[in-house]
């Protein structure tokens, strides 16, 4: 089998999207599936994970020559608001161009059960959730970082964190005002701030904060936001699964997320806590060793079934599925 595994825009493309496709990549790796990551046509499969014009224009000509297209639903409008500039603007618009391109597939995979119940009402296609999984390989010797990076940041133990891009879909303006409530902990984002992309409220939250919360940028080796982090917060208003939730998990790092749909699959009080809006409480529980070293073990034992060991097989299937 040879596949089209084609990312459009990954030059630019970061985030989770790009770690996804990392993560494919790996599995087909696994799995000694040939692929070129140009969308070549001159393949057995096509598999697409941003439907750009020219993923349209690809999935259009496979189609017609009899190739099938597996879509990456990564993209939703409700997914897209509240993140860069003009991105709130653009997202109703989104949501109709991503009905007629989605329905170009002839199966869309989906990241979480979440994210296949928003699809399914977009387009009547067959979807398949596969869980965009973790690679825990990338992060080992994360312990090894710590103390470099609790100096680097200033920062003192317990912190609370979170990794990924500063947006405020992701509960910025939560993460700043329970730092400015709790100013006897320190609380540290790690992940890039992109000022040009950001609105006024964007920049404004970031340069309001108080002294106990940090915006790191840009870190160059990742594990050390996971060596320096002791729980992380992650406030999220709307996510299709979140790569950085799972890397914390598999850290045996404890967790506490917003209560929404997403992470009904964590149970509170189990693999984490849930909170909606006031998170003090369950901040504050976390400041008992033995409580966060329990959170900690159950999460690292249910993130390690999203290993991309694990969930290889699941891919491919994806494939037979429409007849490669």
């Amino acid at each position: 089998m040879r596949v089209s595994h084609y990312l459009e825009f990954e030059d630019i493309v970061s985030g989770g999207i790009r770690e996804s496709v990392r993560h494919q990549r790996q599995m087909l790796d696994r799995q000694g599936i040939e692929y070129t990551t140009e969308p070549s046509l001159d393949v057995d499969l096509v598999h697409l994970n941003l439907m750009g014009p020219r993923s349209a224009y690809c999935a259009k000509r496979a189609a017609s020559r009899g190739i099938p297209v597996v879509i990456h639903t990564h993209v939703t409008a409700e997914d897209f608001g509240n993140s860069f500039r003009l991105t709130n603007l653009l997202a109703r618009p989104l949501r109709p161009y991503l009905d007629r391109v989605y329905r170009l597939g002839d199966l869309l995979v989906c990241p979480s059960t979440y994210n296949e119940s928003i699809i399914e009402s977009y387009a009547d296609i067959e979807t398949r959730v596969l869980t965009n999984g973790v690679d825990a390989g990338k992060l080992e010797g994360h312990e090894s970082l710590r103390e470099t990076y609790l100096r680097r940041y200033d920062l003192s133990p317990p912190v609370v964190f979170v990794v990924g891009h500063v947006i405020k879909r992701k509960g910025l303006e939560t993460f700043v005002e329970t730092a400015r409530a709790m100013p006897d902990i320190d609380f540290a984002w790690f992940g890039p701030i992109n000022r040009s992309l950001k609105g006024r409220p964007t920049k404004q939250l970031i340069d309001s904060a108080p002294p106990n919360c940090t915006f790191t940028g840009y870190v160059d080796d990742i594990r050390g936001a996971y060596g320096a982090g002791d729980i992380f917060f992650f406030p999220t208003h709307e996510e299709n699964e979140g790569i950085a939730l799972l890397e914390a998990m598999v850290t045996e790092t404890p967790v506490v997320v917003r209560d929404i749909p997403t992470f009904d699959w964590l149970e509170d009080g189990t693999h984490c806590l849930k909170a909606t809006d006031d998170f003090r409480d369950a901040l504050g529980q976390l400041r008992d060793d033995s409580l966060r070293r329990r959170l900690g073990e159950n999460a690292a034992a249910l993130g390690r079934e999203f290993a991309l060991s694990n969930v290889a097989d699941e891919l491919v299937d994806c494939y037979t599925e429409v007849g490669a």
